[in-house]
């Protein structure tokens, strides 16, 4: 069984799993970046919401129980660190560039879905960056994207933010067919 149909065993919503796969594409451009291990970093960002919708009505066991779904699945013990220190509410901080990296790529998909569905053609082709630090700006506008946890990519990454979304949306638009955008 791949990754992929892991996760869908778990995970019925397809938002969610056009999140997960949104974030897992930016965890493999990151990795490039880095020069990481594109395989292992997309991993994590492909199943760091696989217990969401078993923990949906208790949100503060959101990622304790997916990394523990992980580690008896048998997935290596960083990967399955990463997925437990990616929700915020826990307060662990993020220890290795693959935490750092699945910390704050979460939230910035969230951000680039949202500033492609208020464009008028919808495409995330459409997008640029300049469009996404506009609305990364307001307040108001998609409040579910933590900004202080997308920001943070200048000190846990040493990325700025500009250049973070850059690598985040060009990540996404590689698979615009797959998240529907």
């Amino acid at each position: 069984m791949d990754n992929l149909e892991i996760l869908k065993k778990y995970v019925v919503n397809q938002n969610l799993i056009k999140h997960c796969l949104a974030v897992k594409v930016i965890m493999e451009e990151l990795a490039e970046y880095f020069g990481e291990d594109k395989e292992r970093w997309g991993t994590a960002g492909l199943l760091h919401d696989i217990d969401y919708e078993k923990t949906k009505d208790d949100p503060s066991q959101h990622s304790l129980v997916g990394a523990q779904m992980l580690e008896e699945l048998g997935f290596d013990k960083d990967i399955c660190q990463a997925v437990r220190v990616h929700n915020e509410a826990h307060e662990i901080k993020p220890e290795t560039s693959m935490e750092k990296a699945l910390y704050v790529s979460d939230p910035l998909s969230g951000l680039i879905v949202a500033a492609t569905l208020v464009l008028p053609s919808k495409k995330i082709a459409d997008l640029t960056v300049d469009n996404v630090l506009n609305r990364f700006g307001e307040k108001s506008f998609a409040r579910g994207a933590n900004r202080e946890i997308i920001r943070k990519c200048e000190e846990l990454l040493n990325l700025s933010l500009t250049d973070f979304i850059a690598i985040g949306l060009r990540a996404m638009q590689k698979i615009s067919a797959e998240l529907g955008l």
